[in-house]
């Protein structure tokens, strides 16, 4: 119990310091003579450090604002000038609001609490000149406190913490008709054996991740099967469409992602063939309305993109 109270009374004394001289004690002499309030360069302390707190948070409202156009210069530009304003800033105090002292001999090494007590007492006069220095402390607080906060903002990006089931919607629904690029509807009678098709939900965002497919017409009886286009490992498209040249090496069809060469069976549910990819690419049911058009039957049979966005499960 003794050590674990010389640890507390030890982290009490490194988190608050040591105290202060009681006012009411007579004033020691001076070690630093008494320099002149300079309020001027006050106010500058004071403008610089709001400076640099209103660009810290420019920063964070760049950031949010993602259709920005030159986003990334003007990211770089605000947190630039948040640090040359707080570098400034630190200028001024240091060359017009403390004190300077010119000393012949080195000061001694702080052996003795006398001692120790002298250096405490040249650091607090050296900041006689300060008229405002609990504005000034709380001004750059803020300033240093909102770039920390600007330098967090990034972490946003990291994806929701609690929320995913943003990372489960799609515009798949069933009933929501297959169109090709030219926004015309896809009819099963044009899907051919040996080729490759793009398709993407009626209606909706080309631009969202679990809009485009990969439509193929695998050999009798599968008939036409439909995954999403992008590759569960680094969410590349999944754009070749391997045939079955030599029977030895190639006994089916595969759809293949150029980019790290995953490939997947389109005849086993998009099992993952060969490559890096950890997932089966996720599957899309299909039934073909009145019309003879393609339609989608439901949603995915899990979850589209890349391996590292379905780590979060439920």
């Amino acid at each position: 119990m003794t050590r674990v109270k010389d640890f507390l009374i030890a982290a009490v004394v490194l988190a608050f310091g040591r105290r202060r001289p009681s006012r009411a004690r007579p004033a020691a002499p001076r070690v630093v003579s008494a320099g002149t309030p300079d309020r001027r360069a006050e106010n500058v302390v004071l403008g610089l450090f709001a400076a640099a707190a209103l660009c810290a948070a420019a920063f964070i409202a760049f950031y949010a604002l993602d259709r920005l156009g030159s986003q990334t210069q003007w990211l770089g530009l605000a947190r630039g000038l948040s640090f040359a304003l707080l570098a400034v800033a630190c200028m001024v105090i240091a060359r017009r609001l403390v004190v300077a002292e010119e000393n012949a001999h080195p000061y001694p090494e702080p052996e003795h609490p006398d001692e120790q007590q002298t250096i405490e007492q040249i650091v607090e006069e050296s900041g006689s000149r300060f008229t405002r220095r609990k504005l000034i402390v709380l001004a750059g607080s803020g300033a240093v406190g909102t770039l920390g906060l600007a330098a967090l903002t990034p972490a946003a990006s990291l994806g929701p913490a609690l929320d995913t089931e943003q990372l489960d919607r799609t515009p798949w629904r069933r009933g929501r008709r297959l169109v090709d690029d030219a926004g015309q509807p896809i009819a099963a009678a044009d899907i051919e054996e040996e080729s490759f098709y793009t398709a993407y939900p009626e209606g909706a965002s080309r631009e969202l991740l679990g809009s485009p497919l990969v439509v193929v017409r695998l050999p009798k009886p599968r008939g036409i099967v439909a995954f999403s286009k992008i590759c569960t490992h680094a969410g590349c498209a999944v754009s070749l469409y391997r045939k079955p040249t030599f029977a030895q090496t190639e006994p089916r069809p595969a759809l293949v992602c150029p980019c790290h060469y995953s490939t997947f069976d389109p005849a086993d549910g998009g099992k993952v063939l060969f490559g890096p990819a950890g997932r089966p690419l996720p599957q899309l049911p299909l039934f073909v309305d009145g019309d003879g058009n393609l339609r989608a039957a439901g949603g995915f049979t899990g979850r589209i993109g890349p391996s590292w966005s379905g780590v979060r499960q439920r």
